[in-house]
């Protein structure tokens, strides 16, 4: 038996009567609807029978709110449900607090207050009309039966109602040239549980095949997070631009639970690169304190890392930083011209030994001057990141000569440059980093001569003994989110150098130029979450040999949302990260590790 329930809550509003599931809906063709119900009086006596309040569609039982009622000797019948039913359009105008009715080419209005009902405008009194029921209107049967076309017989001895009605197809279009589009959905299964991810079927289709370019939904949740009946309705435009009528079907809620609450949910089925905005009155107050997940840390020892990031706006041209190679090292820089002139932004090469010596590059991070900071951080990690086969041939630098080893593009008054090389020599090789004039087409080590060592402003530069770190972590049993915190200097500490220049010791502050990898054995099944701390943050992170671009577009402020890395499903050998920090960005980050449930 299916219940009717009362959806308006003003109480003009409640005039009318609301039903949960509408027994017919427009459609392309119709059928015969036979409607029956029984009257009770409406003052009854000690010996009148009391029927319940119930309307039987086509054998289907309904339980209504107000019922069929005899008043003298004339039967009312509920005129919301009737309309519903029949497809004859009955509704609440706020505006003019009126009920309206279309049926065919009449429009009906109800003023109870006034007692009157207006036909097109045409004003009478209500009282052989319309009878409320508690606050619910009824109208008589055969003055209702007139004005939409059905039949009705009432049996007096019985008190039963019976009303046959044929509604019209609906109108489609007034040109046989253009047809109205059809909305149209159903669902995979007629009950979910709370928290269930809902699988919406769409029907929906044009006569014309002019397409569907646009979907307008109202009610429509991917789950739904308490127990219940809920209405969904559906508009689809076609490519002329025709809109199709309402399509409403209701889904029902049981009081199972699949997943308990919208933020959970979120963790389970978010597509990844997807925000989950931080609510930091709730659970994410608590990010504050998580717990840092059991880490064993290798140190990568083998390769030098040379940065040059000060003055990192230049304000005049001359010596960046100099350092010396024998072996394997990676050239880190990141500058923006604060000049006003244009600059070139070159590496030399120069050979201290009497021996030649071969230069190699194993891997490379360019990106094109730009004005975005964080433009510039991003792309030029996606492109040390990708670890291609390089195009830079080996350099052989004669004995005591110098050769350029690398020479940008010219960049403009407030654009940047971002590079990273790796590089692996068979002798000692002193590596210049330089801004220079830009009229000078083939700088050779001559070209140093006219430059001088500019001075230090405050950002990272230095000669470090680790150019790569790796964090084994246990990610197998933890049982409440976790946290792994990048370029904070405490658990994740700045590697400590020296700074060739200035002669004196100095830490990598944010570990730029560093890349890190992460891996776990066995890890449980999880989301893995980013949130940015030190402010805006743009860059790649690399998570299963796959990338992830953090965010995909824009920046990610601080705090406001965590973006979804990745999940696991808990039966991978493996789970591994790499990363490193994009230059632009602010630090400290954190990797959260929010464990899953597994779902029945």
């Amino acid at each position: 038996m299916k219940t009717h329930k009362r959806g308006l809550a003003l109480l003009l509003a409640a005039l009318i009567a609301i039903v949960w599931a509408v027994p017919y809906a427009g459609a392309v063709s119709t059928t015969t609807l036979q409607i029956s119900m029984l009257t009770n009086p409406a003052v009854p006596t000690v010996n009148d029978t009391v029927y319940k309040p119930e309307a039987t569609v086509n054998g289907t039982v309904y339980t209504l709110e107000a019922g069929a009622l005899l008043v003298g000797d004339k039967p009312y019948v509920p005129l919301k449900f009737l309309g519903d039913t029949m497809g004859v359009k009955v509704q609440w105008n706020e505006k003019t607090k009126l009920v309206e009715m279309v049926a065919g080419k009449a429009k009906i209005e109800f003023d109870i207050a006034q007692k009157q009902v207006l036909i097109n405008g045409v004003s009478r009194s209500s009282d052989t009309i319309a009878y409320m029921s508690g606050d619910k209107l009824l109208v008589r049967l055969d003055w209702f039966a007139d004005y939409t076309g059905a039949k009705q017989y009432y049996d007096a001895a019985a008190r039963k109602i019976d009303i046959v009605y044929v509604k019209r197809p609906d109108e489609i279009s007034d040109s046989s040239e253009v047809s109205q589009p059809v909305a149209k959905f159903t669902f995979a299964k007629s009950t979910y549980k709370v928290g269930e991810p809902i699988e919406y079927v769409d029907l929906s289709y044009d006569p014309d095949a002019e397409g569907l370019p646009k979907y307008e939904w109202s009610g429509k949740q991917d789950a739904f997070f308490t127990s219940g009946t809920y209405s969904i309705t559906l508009k689809v435009t076609d490519g002329s631009g025709h809109v199709s009528k309402p399509y409403t079907r209701t889904i029902k809620i049981s009081p199972d639970v699949y997943i308990p609450n919208e933020l959970e949910y979120k963790m389970h089925f978010l597509p990844v690169g997807s925000f989950i905005k931080t609510d930091w009155s709730m659970i994410w107050a608590n990010f504050w304190d998580l717990p840092i997940l059991p880490t064993k840390v290798v140190e990568d020892r083998s390769r030098t890392l040379i940065v040059s990031d000060s003055p990192e706006t230049i304000m005049q041209k001359g010596i960046l930083y100099q350092e010396r190679v024998n072996g394997k090292a990676r050239l880190y820089a990141d500058h923006v011209n604060g000049t006003e002139d244009k600059v070139q932004f070159v590496i030399m090469a120069r050979n201290t030994s009497n021996k030649p010596v071969t230069i190699r590059t194993t891997n490379k991070g360019e990106v094109y001057p730009s004005i975005y900071a964080n433009l510039i951080g991003h792309e030029a990690s996606v492109d040390f990141m990708l670890h291609d086969p390089q195009n830079i041939a080996p350099l052989v630098v004669p004995p005591g000569q110098g050769y350029v080893y690398v020479q940008m593009p010219d960049f403009y008054p407030g654009q940047g440059v971002n590079v990273f090389y790796d590089v692996e020599t068979d002798g000692e090789i002193e590596f210049s980093f330089v801004a220079m004039d830009n009229s000078i087409s083939t700088p050779t080590s001559a070209s140093l001569g006219f430059y001088k060592p500019l001075d230090f402003n405050g950002h990272v530069r230095g000669t470090f003994p680790v150019a790569d770190k790796t964090w084994n972590v246990d990610m197998s049993s933890f049982t409440r989110p976790q946290r792994l915190t990048i370029g904070d200097g405490k658990d994740d500490p700045f590697v400590a150098g020296y700074d060739q220049q200035r002669r004196m010791e100095v830490k990598n502050d944010g570990n730029y130029g560093m890349l890190y990898h992460i891996h776990a054995d066995k890890p449980r099944k999880m989301a893995v979450l980013l949130m940015a701390k030190g402010g805006v943050f743009k860059g790649p992170f690399k998570i299963n040999n796959s990338f992830v671009m953090a965010p995909g577009s824009g920046v990610l402020p601080a705090f406001e949302k965590v973006q979804v890395l990745a999940r696991t499903t808990g039966k991978e050998d493996s789970f591994d990260i790499e990363f490193t920090p994009p230059a632009g960005s602010a630090f400290p980050i954190d990797i959260i590790f929010w464990p899953l449930d597994e779902l029945e």
